[in-house]
């Protein structure tokens, strides 16, 4: 844990930016049940009253801390897949800006990969955040595109390629964050990662069987 700021009276910019970034830390290293609204407070420097202003409590800072890296994330996102000539060319690069985001930012990582879909709140919803909406949309344009340039071969759902290929992903990065996590070395490398993705992006460009 960082040490605690200091409690001051800054702009509500800066209060925000300290409570999001206070969140996002306390909720990868404890868990979002874990983490109370009292210790995000301190360790922003700020007060219970000013995060509950702000977003309405935990889970509105939750959804902040997502809506706000998604933004960044998935706009670098729309930048490679603009630049790739294939399909399969945008899933690598696609790829490629997950884990150098996720590398630079691993709180941000385990958030997405262990925070992004849990059940929440009396209803049992599970709530999923504007930025993962848009991912999603991304990537089933993506997969259209690869329907028509040959990337996947016809015969094959284009919702099951869209959840197949995000479901690899997930399990890919998820056990590399558990190895660190536990201070295990890394299960594989990041080169082995996406040699695993691309060859399973080429072996749907073969006809389904049956």
């Amino acid at each position: 844990m960082t040490a605690h700021m200091a409690l001051d009276k800054d702009s509500t910019h800066t209060s925000r930016s300290r409570l999001l970034e206070a969140g996002k830390t306390l909720f990868a290293q404890s868990g979002y049940e874990q983490t109370s609204t009292a210790a995000i407070a301190r360790e922003a420097g700020t007060s219970e009253s000013q995060l509950i202003r702000y977003y309405a409590g935990k889970a509105g800072l939750l959804t902040a801390i997502f809506d706000q890296s998604w933004a960044v994330l998935n706009q670098q996102i729309q930048t490679s897949i603009a630049r790739a000539a294939t399909a399969r060319e945008a899933l690598a690069a696609v790829l490629e800006t997950m884990l150098e985001a996720f590398t630079a930012d691993p709180d941000t990582g385990f958030l997405f990969v262990f925070e992004g879909r849990r059940v929440r709140g009396a209803t049992s919803e599970i709530a999923l955040s504007k930025g993962f909406v848009e991912f999603q949309e991304l990537l089933r344009m993506v997969v259209g595109r690869g329907r028509r340039d040959g990337t996947f071969a016809a015969g094959y759902s284009e919702e099951a390629l869209a959840i197949a290929l995000m479901g690899a992903v997930e399990a890919l990065l998820r056990e590399r964050l558990i190895a660190r996590r536990a201070g295990r070395p890394d299960p594989f490398s990041d080169e082995e990662l996406k040699g695993v993705f691309t060859g399973l992006v080429g072996g749907l460009s073969r006809p389904s069987v049956g």
